[in-house]
């Protein structure tokens, strides 16, 4: 007889990150409806814009080692993450999106790590008016539910009408996981 209690660790994981990213937007929006003064946002920013960068001043994009393999990580060894709605080098992730997938912004140049080809790093508009960091023509973002360096629990989850890949070092998504 099944309890119904025998899940994978994949699919606890993913239960796991999308109860995170929903109490995330539930933080988000609550903090929306408070009014109060100054507020860092997530990530310590403090902005209106509903957009939390998760990168602020030059960034930089490293390769780090995750239960995926060596993917693209910001300059805190947060995973970065495609989505694939996104077409070409412009972002489609913006508003509530944006509070749970935060894009990796910049005020300077991005600066590629050991590993990572300068080549493929770029640069876009995002629709709040900032400079989104890319790599191989792909917009960047984290995670709100990776809560440690090199954790990956966005990989594959279908979240604002599309999926969420960690980019490999030639900067198409890792199908691992």
């Amino acid at each position: 007889m099944s309890t119904g209690f025998n899940r994978s660790p994949r699919a606890a994981r993913t239960s796991l990150a999308v109860v995170a990213a929903g109490l995330v937007v539930l933080a988000v929006a609550i903090a929306g409806c408070g009014g109060g003064s100054g507020g860092g946002g997530a990530y310590g920013a403090s902005s209106s814009s509903t957009t939390a960068p998760s990168s602020g001043g030059g960034s930089s994009v490293k390769l780090a080692s995750t239960e995926l393999g060596k993917v693209l990580v910001d300059a805190r060894g947060r995973a970065l993450y495609l989505f694939e709605a996104d077409k070409g080098p412009m972002s489609t992730c913006g508003g509530a999106c944006a509070s749970v997938w935060p894009p990796l912004t910049i005020t300077g140049h991005p600066t590629a790590g050991p590993g990572v080809t300068a080549s493929k790093l770029g640069t876009t508009k995002h629709s709040d008016g900032a400079t989104e960091v890319t790599y191989n023509g792909h917009p960047l973002y984290t995670f709100a539910g990776d809560s440690a360096r090199g954790e990956t629990s966005g990989q594959g989850l279908d979240d604002f009408g599309a999926e969420w890949y960690v980019l490999s070092a030639d900067g198409n998504k890792s199908d691992n996981g």
